[in-house]
């Protein structure tokens, strides 16, 4: 490397996209920094599954092994900190972080992924990644036929009632409050035997994460072994919005098929710019944006 201060590139996440992307880079010969603060979201969850070559391993297992391989190539380098401003430079941006310290590049990746919003339901936190579910192809399989709900309303309560309903038919939909679900989605519902349950949902009774029933406001309860839940969620990073990089309506970075935002010389990929939120996908998409920023920088070499 140059200096311990210049890069080519600046990866802001180093979890499954942004080690993805790294990989990509360091391997065409690219000065790579990697800013990391040490917390995926998925760090709960216990096993990782529908990832070819890695199905049932532990997230973080897979992380330290992407890390240990990414840093054999010598022109990539980790730091291990919070990036928490950015700006626009004269030869491209610059990244400062929680300790104060300011690192440039010439193009800049966001692998930030998002962070979800837990509700205010006493043992969802505890549960989440765990017994509280939000990806059938991720774990479904692990719950199969077993006692399961879904925690949500309206079109996405239909949507997931028709998917998950393939994993099992021991499956209720509690809304948490009153049903918003149309007539048309009630009766469709209820014609494949899955009960609507309106009440309003205080605790996830648990054991070290493991779902053992539902209490309810009224104090009666429901036995369950796992409960689907897709909770809202905020950018785990603010740079790209400093720096005028759009968002969608669902609050995901806005990006191309090649992973480029809105703002020239900027990528994102990972959980922060899709909606499909697996390990699988990330690392997918960390390696097309790694790619894809190389192939920039030859262009504007050559």
């Amino acid at each position: 490397m140059t200096d311990n201060k210049n890069f080519d590139v600046i990866i802001i996440g180093g979890s499954y996209a942004g080690l993805s992307s790294a990989m990509a880079l360091g391997r065409a010969l690219r000065n790579v920094l990697i800013i990391d603060s040490g917390l995926p979201c998925n760090r709960q969850t216990p096993h990782s599954h529908n990832f070819i070559t890695q199905d049932g391993e532990k997230p973080s297992v897979i992380a330290e092994r992407a890390q240990s391989q990414v840093l054999r190539y010598d022109t990539v380098r980790i730091h291990k900190d919070l990036a928490v401003s950015g700006k626009k430079t004269e030869n491209g941006f610059a990244i400062t972080t929680k300790t104060d310290e300011t690192f440039t590049a010439k193009k800049l990746i966001f692998a930030t992924g998002v962070k979800d919003i837990m509700p205010n339901i006493k043992g969802f936190s505890e549960c989440w990644g765990i017994s509280v579910i939000h990806c059938p192809y991720c774990h479904g399989y692990e719950v199969r036929g077993e006692k399961t709900g879904i925690l949500a309303n309206g079109d996405f309560a239909y949507h997931y009632a028709k998917l998950i309903r393939n994993w099992t038919k021991q499956l209720t939909i509690f809304t948490n409050g009153k049903s918003t679900l149309t007539k048309e989605q009630t009766d469709k519902i209820r014609k494949h035997n899955i009960p609507i349950i309106e009440k309003e949902i205080t605790e996830l009774q648990n054991e070290n994460g493991h779902l053992k029933q539902l209490i309810f406001k009224d104090n009666s309860a429901f036995e369950l072994n796992a409960i689907y839940s897709y909770p809202d969620f905020k950018q785990h990073c603010k740079i790209p919005e400093m720096l005028g990089c759009e968002l969608t309506e669902q609050g995901l970075i806005k990006v191309d098929s090649f992973q480029k935002t809105t703002l020239s010389n900027v990528f994102a990929c990972g959980d922060n710019s899709s909606p499909m939120r697996s390990v699988a996908i990330a690392v997918a998409t960390g390696n097309t944006t790694g790619a894809v920023v190389n192939n920039g920088m030859t262009e504007e070499e050559f």
